[in-house]
């Protein structure tokens, strides 16, 4: 599940979990499999040849070298650096406080996240109309609004159809690049 706007992409390694069971649930090989299906969906869905990866941490300031927990350390840093050790161009972890803003985003194509929030907060915020769901790892596109079904206000006329149009272009875009690396 990857979340994408026109100027960020998030994905969360583990998806609806409560926060107390996050850290159970993220290992390394959790976060090389995400990260490698994001990696190469961003080449062959999005057509980046070269894509570039920020890894969020899991603490604040990402653990400040272990002193607000040792996630980073023992988790998301081998992680990473099993990735690096492929040729892929990966960083972090990165604060999620830091890691959002207009000038951080210029370093990476896609955020990989550590838990639902982290990934879909920066995203609603920065593109609350135009987010899609873009799911990787398929051999079809798929795409959907972010929002999801909206079955709360079906049939009372009050949809927003921007979402479902961006879901749709970008569903259109990700064909073009599919069919030219064919």
């Amino acid at each position: 599940m990857m979340l994408a706007g026109p100027t960020l992409r998030t994905i969360p390694a583990t998806t609806h979990l409560p926060l107390a069971e996050v850290v159970a649930h993220l290992t390394a090989q959790l976060i090389e499999s995400r990260g490698r299906t994001v990696l190469r969906g961003l080449q062959r869905t999005f057509g980046i040849a070269e894509p570039r990866l920020a890894v969020a941490g899991l603490n604040p300031h990402s653990g400040e070298g272990g002193t607000l927990g040792r996630e980073e350390i023992e988790i998301i840093e081998p992680a990473i650096a099993a990735l690096a050790a492929e040729g892929w161009r990966v960083t972090g972890p990165h604060p999620a406080d830091t890691l959002f803003h207009a000038s951080a985003r210029a370093n990476y194509d896609a955020a990989l996240c550590m838990y639902h929030d982290q990934a879909l907060i920066p995203i609603k915020a920065i593109h609350f109309e135009d987010a899609v769901n873009v799911t990787l790892g398929l051999p079809i596109i798929r795409t959907a609004p972010d929002h999801g079904t909206a079955f709360d206000i079906a049939g009372q006329d009050r949809a927003d159809p921007r979402p479902m149009a961006a879901a749709i272009r970008m569903a259109a875009d990700c064909a073009v690049h599919r069919a030219a690396g064919a």
